[in-house]
Parts: structure tokens; sequence; C-alpha cells
């Protein structure tokens, strides 16, 4: 690594940040496309049952008793608001990943012109 350019190493520095980036955007988008088949599992159970039915909703660490129709209300709110965040967190990944490849290639190209000199 002595034999890389301080800009080159400061680029490799980038790129690993970029990877753990990605990595963390990634576990992020899994958590809430969990999240979202969850909600849509329950709003799937609660459409058998009756109206009139108890139904209980967990609001922190207690659970109450709510009408069915608010208990669907919410899960579609969390449904929508994941939905929204995962977009937002693709949008990102996509342009991080067009960061990260062009580096990439910089990198690369820095590398081999370092490793062949006189190579046109």
């Amino acid at each position: 690594m002595s034999s890389i350019s301080p800009k080159v190493q400061n680029q490799i520095a980038q790129l690993q940040q970029m990877q753990q980036q990605m990595q963390t955007i990634g576990a992020q988008k899994n958590q809430y496309e969990m999240a979202v088949r969850e909600a849509r599992r329950a709003t799937e159970e609660l459409k058998d049952v009756p109206d009139e039915n108890a139904v209980f909703m967990s609001v922190g660490s207690v659970m109450m008793q709510k009408k069915k129709e608010d208990v669907l209300a919410k899960l579609n709110d969390k449904i929508e608001t994941l939905e929204i965040r995962i977009k937002s967190l693709e949008k990102q990944e996509t342009m991080l990943q067009g960061k990260f490849e062009q580096l990439q290639a910089q990198i690369k190209q820095a590398l081999e012109g370092k490793s062949s000199p006189g190579v046109a």
C-alpha cells in the first residue's frame, strides 16, 4: 500500500465507506420490506375477522382493544409509509452504486497506470 499514491489511498478509503453505506442501506431496506410483509399479512388476517369481534393492537408494551377499521387504517398507513421509505432507500442505493462503480473504475485505472508505465 506504500507504493500507492495518497490520492488513490484516499479513493480506496472512500470506496470502503461507500460499500459500508450500501450494506447499511440494504439492511434497512430488508427490515422495512419485512415490516411491510408482516403488516400486509396482518391486514389479510383481519379481513376474515367479523367486525363485531374484539381486535387488539400493540401500543408500546401494552395491548389495547381497538375497532377493526382503526387497526386496518393504522396498518395501511404503516405500509404506505414504509413503502415510501423503501423507495427512498432504493434511490439512495442506485445513486451510491453508480458513484461506487465510477470510483472503482478510477482506482483501477490509476493502479493499472502505475503498474504498467509506458503503456498507452
